[in-house]
């Protein structure tokens, strides 16, 4: 049985033991022309700037440590800029299942995107200190589009369909300045966007569906076996009368941001926007870990307890957290946590 339940060390919820061993089993193969090509099994990153601290990881699941199989979840995380000015991104990108070059078109999208983000940085974190929520949206949704658009040309250029080298991404954008609590959360495809709130979950992700172009700065649902708790607090507009919004496929237009428009997305863009409050904890991931979540809640409310009411973890509490197990649930896991001081 697993350890007492606030333990860092546990190693799995539910009613048993998932189905693979904890620890890494086999290695994936190794092509001597192509060491580069070689995904670690485990990344962990950290930071603090202004009232935030930061915790990212990503990890080879347990069905791919048993198999010898590659991760093919992607985590980059980046600032740019110096001082209050700074912009830090974090970004996560899942390939596609059973393709070959998934880890590649994973790492690729994670690149393309902190590159398009990086040579924008100084106009997207004045956008951001200024809530100017139009300029940030259709230039992150102009980003995102010309991003993808470059990796399904690298498909092409490989020979390859674009479903058989294509990614999920999902992209926090942080601030530096310690006034500016506005979280920003952008991307296309599956996976979780929550935020821990005087002890419950609420479900931020701009769902596939929801109603486009209503304000949804603080709003959250929880999801299913934990404790509802509905945020009215934040406004849902900036004092220039800017709704924040999230932005489900709606046509970009012209933006102020580095490059020419690019083709249409396939898949619909996300885009929220957020004003934390003093200890708040937002986590976006991948769905290796937003499915367990939603469908156990004995992880949710492991996770609550640990993370709720206290000083973020460090670099090696996180992961021991981001590694608690649930049976039927084997795939990498990419998450990272923003505490709010």
């Amino acid at each position: 049985m697993p350890p007492a339940p606030d333990g860092a060390d546990r190693d799995y919820v539910g009613a048993g033991p998932p189905t693979y061993d904890a620890e890494p089993s086999a290695l994936p193969p190794a092509d001597p022309d192509g060491l580069d090509g070689l995904v670690p099994d485990t990344v962990l990153d950290g930071a603090r700037y202004g009232t935030c601290t930061l915790r990212a990881v990503s990890v080879r699941g347990d069905s791919p440590r048993y198999r010898g199989e590659q991760r093919r979840d992607a985590l980059l995380v980046a600032r740019f800029g110096t001082g209050e000015h700074a912009l830090i991104l974090v970004a996560m990108a899942t390939g596609a299942r059973a393709t070959p070059g998934a880890h590649r078109a994973a790492a690729e999208v994670c690149r393309l995107i902190g590159r398009a983000v990086g040579r924008s940085h100084a106009r997207l974190a004045e956008d951001l200190r200024a809530a100017r929520r139009g300029d940030l949206k259709s230039g992150l949704h102009r980003l995102t589009d010309r991003s993808l658009g470059r990796l399904r040309a690298g498909a092409v250029e490989q020979g390859l369909a674009p479903h058989e080298y294509a990614a999920t991404l999902r992209c926090l954008l942080l601030p530096a300045a310690p006034e500016c609590r506005t979280r920003v959360f952008f991307g296309v495809g599956a996976g979780g966007l929550l935020r821990l709130r005087d002890g419950a979950w609420q479900d931020m992700e701009p769902s596939v569906g929801d109603v486009t172009g209503e304000p949804v700065l603080g709003f959250g649902s929880a999801p299913r076996g934990t404790p509802r708790s509905t945020p009215d607090d934040a406004p849902s507009e900036t004092p220039a009368g800017d709704r924040l919004t999230m932005d489900l496929g709606i046509t970009t237009p012209p933006g102020p941001y580095e490059g020419p428009s690019a083709e249409p997305p396939r898949e619909p863009f996300r885009f929220r926007a957020s004003v934390a409050r003093p200890g708040d904890v937002l986590l976006m991931c991948t769905t290796g870990l937003a499915e367990p979540l939603s469908s156990e809640p004995e992880l949710a409310e492991f996770l609550a307890r640990r993370w709720a009411h206290r000083t973020p973890p460090g670099l090696a509490e996180f992961l021991a957290d981001g590694l608690v197990r649930v049976k039927g649930y084997a795939d990498d896991r990419t998450a990272a946590a923003v505490w709010e001081a």
